[in-house]
């Protein structure tokens, strides 16, 4: 039995509530074949490294299971109406009709789809599982029609996700034991921080009506009047904030300290320790932009981006990394920002490492950076301890999906308290729409003035729509939603959206087996980034890091590659002592998100070659450190055994390795990159030609609109950026507050 949590948190589908999906019978006949085929009823178990010759019921059980089972098939098809982008879905749904009728069948299946007996021509539910198969295996492999081979990787990236995510009304998935999985649970609950420390200044639209919000609203000290014509609520405060993240959390800290009246406004929910499950499905659903599904418009990369109060800083991994001295002085010099080279700077550093508790030492690592470390040292390569927001002993594998243990100090335990201290209010659930511009007749260089913000409710509860007067508008957002909002609001600036930079990553894997004693614990447990590697080139720039991930076992499989059904499923049955290293770049190419939930990204040939060198390096680190099997993620199922191997033949192996393109690429083999960290695309410029903000994160365009968070940076920065995106902040914020004071 899990423990208490929040119903939103909890996941478990009500029976009695209908799937709204709307593919016909034809359709989800061929999708529970090609999830029959992606993850099959296998018979006999087969035996592997480091288990007991007699797998367990679990182990019996999981090989027996098969993702078509009922209701598989339809929880996957709701994944993909209602997270999947437009043109993914209309791929999917023509393939599964195509694969309906015999001739569809017949054109995506050539020889494959004659049967040896009568009716020879048959659609695809009806050939065998082994042709099926063959199927797949020669789509994930066609150079051309690539769209369609995208359609059937997103296909098994969905079946496989909602197979390890599903959980039951008790909070249980049958795959789970079999895989040596246990969601982590804190061993003396009387010990998780129960108080809520933003409730006070907080007004939760989810317990709220249109009749009750209004009264709320003026009993937090907001000037509130109605205009029922246009079925609007009218606020006036002194500073509006759009997001609560790393960026909106400090300004809201810092404004209203300064006696401003702040009011953030957040479309994410408010959770805190005791509300968190750690159940990778439903805390993905809540926690992140688009459920944790959001993917460039060409499937190759997929990224991550917190959606809560706290943004990222709910739910990333505690590297607390200061902005490397090449980085600033890269931004100082090069990009002509002063404010990166200036003594506020290093100080709002300190700052913000003091106020979210940094700390410099771990008493005990996880698995993988056991791993880590080890081979790092056995190759006699460095290898550093990375800082946290954390106390020292912290030992949480689930931050990823919120703080179980609530040690974790993210904005919303640290500076939106300070601000709520001072009279904050956070309103959650609330999306903005737009900024409110007017002409500007102050004689200003800026031909805009913003003056609040135009917003909806998402509950659907709360129909009427909100119009927030304010002195200055901060749009903090992240770097993939601060420039729709800005371009939907009219403004032109032509770096708005441009210059986006998403720290690409790619990952090598090592699978130690339990017979490997010199590493405790499983993958999932212990700090999850508490090492790190730096690739260097000859004059000592880097290249890349490499750091360890969180990795539940439904987005484990997803990024893991297909080759078979009998392949996946034993892969998974390691998954709980595969270790994962990533390799991740400071990338010169870039993107672009001009549009809500659309993003284009290339990355440059320099960028390819250092994630070349990073994914070899990380290889070697798995092999140095023990692994008996190393591989990456290609679609072709690279890998190598390495039990004492050689080193011209393990030089050999990684010769073939290199970051390769995406499934719509032209290639054979291709690979899906993930990016967590997304800045740049509002940067700061010396003038409107270099940037959309000033060195104040002031819009070139609109007086009274600034941005603070990551969009504003100017380039990538190499590292975990959440020092940088704070301290940044904390000074664009710091500067804000004095020309209010003065005015």
């Amino acid at each position: 039995m899990r423990r208490e949590c929040h119903p939103l948190l909890r996941g478990g589908r009500n029976r009695e509530s209908k799937y709204n999906h709307g593919l016909s019978s034809a359709e989800m006949e061929s999708l529970s074949s090609l999830c029959e085929t992606i993850l099959p009823s296998l018979s006999p178990i087969p035996k592997f490294d480091g288990k007991q010759n007699q797998p367990t019921k679990a182990v019996q059980a999981f090989y027996r299971a098969s993702a078509s089972q009922t209701p598989m098939p339809d929880e996957m098809a709701e994944l993909l109406t209602k997270r999947g982008l437009p043109e993914a879905v209309f791929m999917v749904r023509l393939v599964l009709w195509l694969l309906s009728t015999r001739l569809g069948t017949f054109l995506l299946c050539g020889s494959l789809y004659f049967g040896e007996k009568w009716p020879y021509f048959k659609n695809f539910s009806s050939i065998p599982l082994d042709k099926r198969e063959r199927v797949l295996q020669k789509w994930f492999k066609h150079r051309f029609f690539t769209p369609i081979r995208t359609a059937f990787v997103y296909v098994k990236i969905l079946v496989l996700y909602v197979f390890f995510s599903r959980v039951d009304e008790k909070g249980d998935n049958p795959a789970w034991e079999a895989i040596e999985y246990n969601v982590g649970t804190d061993e003396n609950p009387d010990q998780v921080p129960k108080e809520r420390p933003l409730q006070k200044g907080l007004i939760d639209t989810n317990q709220e009506t249109d009749s009750t919000l209004l009264h709320s609203l003026k009993e937090k000290g907001l000037r509130v009047t109605q205009d029922p014509r246009k079925n609007v609520y009218k606020i006036k405060c002194d500073v509006v904030i759009v997001g609560s993240g790393c960026g909106g959390g400090v300004a809201a800290a810092v404004l209203a300290a300064s006696g401003q009246k702040v009011f953030v406004l957040e479309k994410g929910n408010y959770f805190t320790a005791t509300d968190y499950s750690g159940l990778e499905g439903p805390s993905m659903d809540q926690l992140y932009e688009s459920g944790g599904k959001l993917a460039t418009t060409d499937a190759e990369m997929l990224i991550m981006a917190g959606s809560a109060v706290g943004g990222g800083s709910a739910v990333n991994w505690s590297a607390c990394i200061k902005t490397p001295n090449s980085v600033l002085q890269e931004w100082t010099r090069t990009q002509t920002i002063p404010l990166f080279g200036s003594s506020e700077y290093f100080s709002a550093m300190d700052a913000v490492c003091t106020r979210i508790g940094v700390t410099e030492s771990c008493g005990e690592e996880g698995f993988q950076n056991q791993v880590l470390r080890k081979g790092c040292e056995s190759l006699g390569i460095p290898v550093k301890t990375v800082p946290r927001n954390s106390s020292e002993r912290h030992y949480c594998g689930s931050c990823g999906y919120g703080c179980l243990k609530g040690e974790k100090k993210g904005t919303d335990r640290t500076w939106l308290v300070d601000a709520v201290d001072h009279g904050a209010v956070i309103l959650t659930g609330c999306k903005a729409e737009r900024f409110m511009l007017e002409k500007n007749e102050g004689g200003s260089k800026r031909k805009k003035k913003c003056v609040g913000v135009t917003a909806k409710i998402v509950n659907n509860n709360i129909r009427t729509r909100l119009q927030i007067e304010a002195k200055v508008t901060i749009s903090a957002c992240g770097a993939l939603l601060t420039p729709p909002l800005m371009i939907s609001s009219g403004l032109k600036n032509q770096n708005i959206g441009r210059n986006l930079h998403l720290h690409p990553v790619l990952m090598a894997w090592g699978y130690f087996p339990e017979s490997n004693s010199e590493f405790k614990g499983k993958v999932y447990e212990g700090g999850i980034i508490t090492a790190v590697h730096e690739v260097l080139t000859g004059d000592s720039n880097a290249r890349a890091i490499i750091e360890t991930p969180a990795l539940g076992p439904s987005s484990f499989v997803a990024l893991c590659p297909w080759v078979s059904g009998h392949d996946m499923k034993d892969r998974m049955a390691k998954y709980a002592r595969t270790a994962h290293l990533i390799a991740i770049i400071r990338d010169s190419g870039s993107g672009k998100v001009t549009t809500e939930g659309r993003i284009s990204y290339k990355l440059d040939a320099m960028d390819k070659e250092n994630l070349k060198a990073g994914l070899r390096q990380a290889l070697r680190i798995l092999v140095a450190a023990g692994a008996v099997e190393v591989g990456t993620h290609r679609s072709d199922g690279q890998r190598i055994k390495c039990r004492g191997i050689k080193k011209e033949d393990l030089e050999e192996f990684l010769d073939t390795v290199y970051a390769t393109a995406g499934p719509l690429s032209p290639v054979e083999d291709w690979m899906l990159y993930t990016s967590a960290h997304q800045m740049g695309s509002c940067r700061m410029g010396i003038n409107q030609k270099e940037g959309a903000v000033d060195e104040n994160g002031e819009s070139w365009e609109a007086e009274g609109l600034f941005v603070c968070d990551a969009s504003v940076l100017p380039s990538a920065v190499g590292v975990n950026p959440m020092i940088t995106i704070q301290s940044t902040a904390y000074c664009l914020s710091k500067k804000i507050a004095e020309s209010l004071c003065r005015d």
